[in-house]
């Protein structure tokens, strides 16, 4: 697989939950620049990478926003593709569902974020992540041809303090910082963001598991969203996003027994609540 087959997938199998849906939505794209690094792999290697798209799921009324993501998972069941662990609570008003297609393995969710919790009003959104594949001259990106702008304080501000609470959140010791890692911030086409990047020190297995369980427990208690996404560890990576200022971060077992943690943070957020 490559980048164009990846994405040429991942677009497919949004299609499939969205195209059938009643009353239909408006796609629109969200998130950072589709195609990245591997989250299983270490922050500087390059040697593969993964394709994720995010829409939200707009032009619709914020009631019917709960109706779509069960509208994503009946699609995505008739074709034969797998729940990641249980099918959502369906009494949730706001639920969210995570699956994989069988056989190639791609990982997505449909999920709700709150929009106006006390009139049940949401807005959905899907997410589609490709395996990881191996790159080549023709479509990867080098991290260190991204231009450098002049540091946005208050991004670097909001960057640096979701990775301190999630620092606390995890309840772990940080590794001395490696190439890469660290605060930047960069430009590229969808805009200009901060970048906090480090490490966590070796962990064992359980620790691992009960490091990512806290850092899960930490983001559902402040109303970030939550994906899922395979890593070569075996043990699934943590996506999440914070609607009020479009923050993304990043939590990703590496196969040398340390955390890969990033924040991600635009320096012009959102104009309203999205996922």
């Amino acid at each position: 697989m490559d980048e164009q087959q990846a994405t040429k997938r991942a677009e497919e199998i949004i299609h499939q939950a969205v195209d059938g849906m009643s009353p239909k939505p408006t796609l629109k794209r969200t998130g950072l620049a589709p195609v990245g690094a591997c989250v299983a792999d270490d922050h500087s290697a390059g040697e593969r990478q993964q394709v994720a798209l995010s829409y939200q799921l707009t032009g619709v009324p914020g009631t019917e926003a709960r109706k779509l993501v069960r509208q994503a998972r009946d699609a995505w069941v008739k074709r034969g593709y797998k729940f990641q662990g249980s099918d959502a609570d369906w009494s949730d008003p706001f639920p969210s569902v995570s699956m994989r297609t069988v056989p190639d393995d791609f990982w997505m969710s449909a999920l709700t974020g709150v929009v106006d919790k006390a009139k049940g009003e949401g807005l959905a959104a899907i997410t589609v992540t490709s395996p990881c594949f191996a790159a080549n001259s023709s479509s990867t990106a080098d991290p260190a041809s991204f231009r450098q702008t002049a540091t946005d304080e208050q991004a670097e501000r909001r960057a640096r303090d979701h990775s301190s609470r999630l620092y606390d959140a995890l309840q772990v010791r940080h590794a001395p910082a490696r190439e890469g890692e660290g605060l930047a911030t960069y430009q590229d086409g969808e805009g200009t963001y901060a970048h906090h990047a480090w490490s966590t020190g070796l962990l064992p297995e359980d620790a691992m598991a009960q490091a990512l369980a806290r850092a899960q427990a930490h983001f559902e208690s402040r109303g970030w969203t939550l994906q899922r996404v395979s890593t070569a560890t075996g043990v699934p990576a943590l996506l999440a996003r914070n609607a009020d200022d479009g923050s993304m971060a990043q939590l990703a077992p590496s196969t040398d027994g340390t955390l890969r943690v990033a924040v991600t943070t635009p320096t012009v957020p959102p104009r309203s609540a999205s996922i």
